[in-house]
């Protein structure tokens, strides 16, 4: 059971929760990137290699008998704050195709670089399974 942590005369947050509150097994998804499960990159796309990491944590999340909705944290990385922002639409988009409208406490970190040369992004998942 999740609860969403929002103060009152807060304005709500878009895409994202200010905090959850979850009680159950947790379960924590290592760093995802956009490739695929051969561990190969098949675009250089952001919007391409967002969608194929959000895949993989759902994937993982999937070894826990754990779907989106059980997600409660979510911190991304990327190496373009400005394309990240450029580009919120479709990102938006391809959020919800794959994790649905499960928003949890949510990060984002613009950093210099990943460890995979050709990554655009990566995502790391906590979720809590009753």
């Amino acid at each position: 059971m999740h609860k969403l942590l929002q103060p009152e005369d807060w304005t709500a947050p878009r895409g994202y929760a200010n905090g959850v509150a979850a009680r159950g097994t947790q379960v924590f998804v290592g760093g995802q990137v956009g490739w695929n499960a051969t561990q190969e990159f098949e675009s250089d796309d952001f919007i391409v290699q967002t969608k194929q990491a959000l895949e993989n944590v759902k994937a993982v999340l999937a070894c826990a008998d754990a779907t989106p909705e059980h997600m409660v944290r979510m911190t991304w990385y990327v190496i373009d704050r400005d394309e990240y922002n450029a580009r919120l639409k479709e990102l938006g988009a391809v959020y919800r195709e794959v994790m649905g409208r499960n928003f949890p406490a949510m990060s984002c970190v613009a950093v210099a670089a990943l460890m995979e040369k050709r990554a655009k992004v990566e995502i790391e998942v906590t979720a809590v399974v009753a």
